[in-house]
């Protein structure tokens, strides 16, 4: 966190995760504007081993693939999470709920602030499905940090939502804006 002492500060450690395995992700690229519209004073990775994971399967968790152990040090690395995830049918998609579901049973993920991103303004069914499960993991929702960008049709790659000025405003608000929070918990 972005505690001062003396002359030295860390940075605030935020994790960004797409529910998205497309190449060409709006959800994805909006995470990368995002990371490129944090402050000095944050840090974001974007994490890219969502589709690496086994299916969960909690037989496997006492000798858990190093993949899931990877995913499991990156969560307990960020002081928070932003997830950003398409709608699929109405729902999550299945490897972004696998990869929640490989968190339940550890404590990394447990009080962890969470920030929910939107690529889509009609991708409301995913959004109350994504509140629901990070609320039941115990995940502390950040809702004034969580947005939607207008994205759909757009066809914009991160460099593109970085030169809209009015999606780069958003997102460098709800970063600073979710920072701030992390700091306040």
């Amino acid at each position: 966190m972005a505690v001062t002492t003396g002359s030295t500060s860390q940075p605030v450690r935020i994790l960004a995760i797409s529910g998205s395995l497309r190449q060409v992700s709006s959800n994805t690229a909006l995470l990368q504007a995002a990371i490129a519209a944090a402050p000095t004073t944050v840090e974001m990775r974007l994490y890219g081993g969502l589709g690496d994971l086994p299916h969960f399967n909690p037989d496997l968790e006492p000798m858990e693939p190093p993949v899931v152990t990877d995913l499991r040090a990156h969560v307990k690395w960020a002081d928070g999470l932003i997830i950003s995830s398409p709608e699929y049918a109405h729902g999550v998609p299945g490897v972004l709920k696998n990869a929640l579901d490989w968190l339940v049973s550890g404590e990394e993920f447990i009080g962890k602030p969470i920030a929910l991103f939107n690529a889509s303004l009609r991708a409301v069914h995913a959004q109350a499905a994504l509140t629901e499960i990070v609320t039941t993991m115990a995940g502390r929702m950040v809702p004034e940090a969580s947005i939607t960008a207008a994205l759909l049709g757009k066809n914009l790659d991160a460099a593109g939502i970085v030169a809209d000025a009015e999606i780069f405003g958003q997102l460098q608000a709800a970063v600073i804006s979710f920072a701030k929070a992390i700091e306040s918990f």
